[in-house]
């Protein structure tokens, strides 16, 4: 029986048998006596995309009062979430975020803290997922974005549209409109001043 601990591109948590190409965590969210959420679904402001596999280090999942081991599909996904780079254990990818984001804002580079505080306020609202107007033309949309259409979410790259399942990305559709923006827009503003999240390989397989 699977755990709950996959994250959706809604930022939903869910016990699905999906794997995932990284974790990440919002801090201590579970009780390791059962491997159960607790009612929360955030401790921390800082929401973090973390490698998999970090200096041979091995974690029995949910199973000690540490931080909850949470899995993204791939890396789009865990930005539409509302997470970011761990500066930890995948800090090129956190400085280059870091990077893009001051271009992208112009400003020095922000610390951590500053980027958790503005993506928290632009992921969260009344406690659940806050969905953006999309305010461009969906091809005019960098590559990781996520856009949702009624209860389904997409990952636009290369003028086309994936859509999640619990599997992976369905085949590729051009879609003419989307009624959300899921990523959040200061996360939106990195993609597009030039950092790539990593893909699923299910976008390059079902790409050809």
């Amino acid at each position: 029986m699977p755990l709950q601990n996959r994250v959706t591109p809604f930022g939903d948590i869910v016990a699905i048998s999906q794997r995932g190409m990284f974790t990440g965590n919002r801090g201590i969210i579970h009780d390791p006596s059962t491997k159960t959420l607790l009612r929360k679904r955030w401790a921390s402001k800082a929401w973090l995309i973390c490698s998999c596999s970090y200096k041979g280090q091995h974690r029995d999942v949910m199973a000690a009062r540490s931080w909850t081991e949470l899995f993204f599909l791939d890396e789009a996904i865990a930005l539409a979430a509302g997470h970011r780079p761990c500066f930890l254990c995948r800090r090129i990818a956190a400085q280059h975020y870091r990077n893009c984001w001051a271009s992208s804002h112009g400003e020095t580079p922000p610390s951590a803290v500053r980027i958790d505080a503005v993506l928290h306020a632009e992921r969260l609202e009344l406690g659940r997922k806050r969905l953006h107007r999309v305010t461009q033309v969906l091809d005019r949309l960098p590559d990781g974005a996520v856009v949702a259409r009624g209860d389904d979410a997409f990952t636009l790259r290369g003028g086309h549209a994936y859509r999640w399942t619990n599997e992976g990305y369905a085949s590729p559709q051009i879609l003419k409109s989307a009624d959300w923006l899921l990523t959040p827009p200061s996360s939106l503003m990195v993609l597009q001043a030039g950092y790539v999240p990593t893909f699923h390989p299910t976008i390059n397989t079902n790409s050809r």
